[in-house]
């Protein structure tokens, strides 16, 4: 019995009888053997991550409220400094007209105090600065730092409003109280966890 011509290339494969299914080649996976497993890393390197994930060549974004704690830190720090600049200015006056009508001893004292309340502003302004601009790629001590500051920002104000007799003081204290208490609680969410924690290449 013929079965055609073995080089017919339409024809059944050799070896193989007509009208019976065609038999898969010998070798391929999937047939008798195990398929090797999909995106599995070459032997001894770690499966690359994918593009796009931040800390992999893209840089995480900083989240609102970090942005939002740093722009009040720049508008705290504008109020400290020009508070502080007034007061050492409005104090200076003070004494040289004090000293005109040589009272200028009986008053030496309260004008070395008023200096130091002023001296004070201006450092609280340059440590807002400092806090705000490292806010990009300063880790955990910028926060727990900013945590602490704003703690006592938001202990000044409630003293300012307690002592201020419903006039300036108070309007003042409550400013503070208000944004330093915006600045501590976005320096306590688990983004801003993430944000100065995270890493650094």
């Amino acid at each position: 019995m013929s079965f055609g011509d073995p080089n017919n290339p339409y024809g059944p494969p050799q070896g193989q009888q007509p009208g019976y299914p065609p038999q898969p080649p010998q070798g391929q996976p999937g047939y008798g053997y195990p398929a090797a497993p999909q995106g599995q890393a070459g032997y001894g390197y770690p499966a690359a991550p994918p593009l796009g994930q931040p800390g992999y060549g893209v840089p995480m974004e900083m989240p609102g409220l970090m942005k939002t704690a740093r722009v009040l830190l720049f508008v705290l720090s504008g109020f400290q400094i020009l508070f502080g600049l007034i007061a050492g200015v409005a104090i200076g006056a003070l004494q040289d007209a004090s000293n005109g009508v040589g009272s200028g001893d009986s008053t030496d004292g309260l004008a070395g105090l008023g200096f130091l309340i002023a001296g004070l502003l201006l450092a609280l302004g340059a440590l807002s600065i400092f806090l705000g601009v490292k806010f990009k790629n300063g880790g955990s001590g910028i926060r727990v730092t900013t945590i602490v500051y704003a703690a006592l920002m938001i202990l000044g104000g409630i003293s300012n409003m307690v002592n201020g007799g419903n006039g300036s003081a108070t309007f003042g204290g409550l400013i503070s109280l208000a944004i330093a208490g915006i600045i501590l609680a976005s320096m306590v969410t688990s983004s801003a966890s993430a944000w100065f924690n995270r890493p650094r290449y």
